[in-house]
């Protein structure tokens, strides 16, 4: 009944408008285009998810600069106060604004700031390498096609104009350029004395602007690491157990040499010499076994005490 009575509640719902977008029925490329609409909102979890698990500084500023960037976009909006094309055309909006395009801005503003971070920044690593250069090209290219492609979408929706597009990748881009600068030039240099304090040794916050290649270093870090531990770890096992096989024939050792001096030894089968009794007769087929398994002694396990 509660249920019932919910339903029929006279509620006003509401989207959030920051992921909602709207595409004509039927529509197939509407569609396509609805859904790179959405590529700056993937960035930005993108780099939140960067972030919690990398906790690098130069991720920590590119990400502040995109806060930074949209701050911008929200201020030129009602400063401006131009209002989007088509009126009325979606039902939810973020903003009733549209100059500058905030989708055109962050696009632009990533973009423009990968692409001097791939040429200068890491600009050290592997100059003479064919390879090397050309996926930085393609990379350049594919990103350069996404802005485009976010750009165009906003328009083709119907929720921004050609030149609220536009200016609001030229704001992006000169955003970026300026941020991109202001990190090298002035953040760069302080990353480790940041590195360095007792809250980011805390949050395991760590420094890599001086590594050229980032990602190389990480790969072959990572790989020898794996390497050393595949060879070491099983030698270390081993190594442990024979330890500890040495250490208890020796216990074993002294124990019958105590009991020989005080008592004698019981009339019981014996090796090379020595009566055994029943618990000494399973301690040496133990260790018999486990040293022939391990093949650290020179000879199995014999129960020569001599």
């Amino acid at each position: 009944m509660a249920a019932e009575e919910q339903c029929s509640a006279p509620l006003r719902w509401r989207s959030i408008s920051l992921t909602h977008v709207e595409f004509a029925e039927g529509d197939l490329t509407g569609q396509v285009l609805a859904y790179i609409s959405l590529l700056p909102i993937a960035i930005l979890v993108g780099f939140v998810t960067l972030i919690v698990f990398k906790r690098e500084l130069h991720t920590i500023s590119f990400f502040g600069g995109l806060v930074l960037n949209d701050g911008v976009n929200w201020v030129l909006k009602h400063i401006l106060r131009e209002p989007r094309p088509c009126a009325g055309a979606h039902s939810t909006l973020y903003s009733d604004y549209g100059m500058p395009s905030a989708h055109s801005q962050l696009i632009w503003f990533f973009v423009v700031y990968f692409f001097l971070f791939l040429y200068l920044r890491m600009h050290q690593t592997n100059n003479a390498r064919c390879v090397d250069l050309l996926w930085r090209h393609v990379l350049s290219i594919i990103l350069l096609g996404l802005a485009l492609s976010v750009s165009y979408s906003r328009v083709y929706l119907l929720y921004h104009s050609w030149s609220q597009v536009f200016y609001g990748g030229v704001a992006g881009c000169t955003i970026g350029i300026i941020w991109f600068f202001i990190t090298q030039e002035v953040l760069t240099p302080i990353f480790p004395k940041i590195a360095a304090w007792p809250i980011s040794e805390y949050f395991l916050v760590r420094d890599t602007s001086l590594i050229p290649n980032i990602l190389w270093f990480e790969y072959t870090v990572t790989r020898s690491e794996a390497s050393f531990n595949n060879v070491q770890a099983p030698r270390l096992v081993k190594g442990a157990a024979c330890i500890s096989l040495l250490v208890l024939s020796s216990q074993t050792c002294l124990l019958n040499i105590t009991e020989g001096l005080t008592s004698g030894y019981p009339h019981t089968p014996s090796r090379n010499g020595h009566s055994l009794d029943g618990d000494d007769e399973e301690l040496f087929l133990f260790l018999e076994a486990i040293s022939s398994d391990l093949h650290c002694l020179d000879e199995p396990f014999s129960g020569n005490f001599d």
